[in-house]
């Protein structure tokens, strides 16, 4: 069918009227929780901190920032980005650190914990580590330096040394350090960190083991093994990316089985999305979630605290990494105070 140009003309409001994105019901709910801060109330409640990701590309927002800056709100700071390989060394030997020591000063200059992230990853690696060929000897020797390099820079803090080393079948991720290496690059990286800082906190990352699961007794085969071969371990973080009505209801159980092997727990990534556009009753389902996993940590004194994967949807990965998904966090994108904000304090 053809349009004629003023037919064409024509259609254009009604065009431009169709919205870009999903849009949310109007007059949504907000948190009613009149507290100093979700830092505040952790201490209060016994916890290490609460804390969030940021990173040098949102300093430049002044509402974010008074946000951050507020030790009430934060007690704790992860890099997103800044400290992961490719940011920290990205030819071989040559290491950067002027975005990672901004996230540091900011912290440090108002008493906030730092949670490096992370020493070794499948992913966001330069191509010289992807594509050099090395051997074995060699490889160890690079996840040695880097690590080393990397936790000597930023001494006395909590290190993610090991992410994301488990497929979700309970299986070893295939990437060039355990195609090279097999299991041992862990240990390599593990007793790196720990020889370049012994007052560090040392940490494997993962994600999908926050219940119980073939996943989750992976990683607790895992931290068996090294503890058996006296590796530094002094901890588990569960990451904790999760959807709307969908959190596990074994966190609690899982918590306590990794607490019994001898390490701290930490909720090292919590974000929890919903599908767009967001509704009262998305919302309410999102507080109900946050408490439940605030709930779990707070039940289990292994459990030292709690980090957003941003806390703000403004900043928020979601969208961009799982497409029609969203609102994952308890600050909507103008800074206001969402029901989840409400779940957490509730939580503790």
């Amino acid at each position: 069918m053809q349009l004629s140009l003023v037919a064409l003309v024509a259609l254009l409001p009604a065009v431009l009227a169709i919205p870009a994105s999903p849009v949310a019901d109007a007059n949504l709910p907000v948190a009613t929780s009149n507290v100093a801060g979700l830092h505040a109330v952790a201490r209060a409640a016994g916890k290490l901190y609460v804390g969030t990701a940021t990173d040098v590309n949102e300093f430049s927002d002044t509402q974010l920032t008074a946000i951050l800056e507020n030790t009430q709100q934060f007690g704790q700071v992860t890099p997103e980005n800044s400290m992961k390989w490719d940011a920290t060394e990205p030819q071989q030997g040559v290491f950067t650190f002027a975005n990672a020591d901004r996230v540091a000063q900011l912290a440090r200059s108002r008493g906030q914990l730092i949670r490096g992230h992370n020493c070794v990853w499948h992913q966001q690696l330069p191509s010289w580590v992807t594509a050099g060929n090395f051997n074995a000897q060699q490889l160890t020797s690079i996840v040695q330096n880097h690590c080393s390099t990397l936790v000597s820079h930023f001494k006395g803090q909590i290190w993610d040394v090991v992410n994301e080393p488990l497929n979700d079948d309970g299986s070893f991720r295939q990437d060039v350090f355990f195609n090279t290496l097999g299991t041992s690059y862990i240990a390599t990286a593990l007793r790196a960190a720990k020889a370049a800082d012994p007052n560090a906190k040392v940490y494997i990352n993962d994600f999908n083991i926050e219940g119980t699961g073939a996943k989750a007794t992976a990683m607790k085969n895992l931290i068996r093994t090294l503890k058996s071969q006296g590796v530094p371990i002094d901890g588990v973080g569960l990451q904790s990316h999760f959807i709307v009505g969908e959190v596990p209801g074994t966190l609690v159980q899982n918590m306590q089985e990794f607490a019994a092997l001898g390490v701290e727990v930490a909720i090292t990534e919590l974000d929890i999305r919903m599908q767009l556009p967001e509704t009262a009753a998305l919302l309410e389902q999102q507080k109900r979630d946050f408490q439940t996993v605030v709930s779990a940590c707070q039940a289990v004194p292994a459990c030292v605290g709690i980090t957003l994967w941003d806390f703000t949807d403004k900043f928020s990965f979601v969208p961009s990494t799982f497409p029609g998904f969203g609102a994952a966090t308890p600050w909507d994108s103008n800074f206001v105070k969402k029901p989840a904000f409400d779940g957490i304090v509730a939580g503790f």
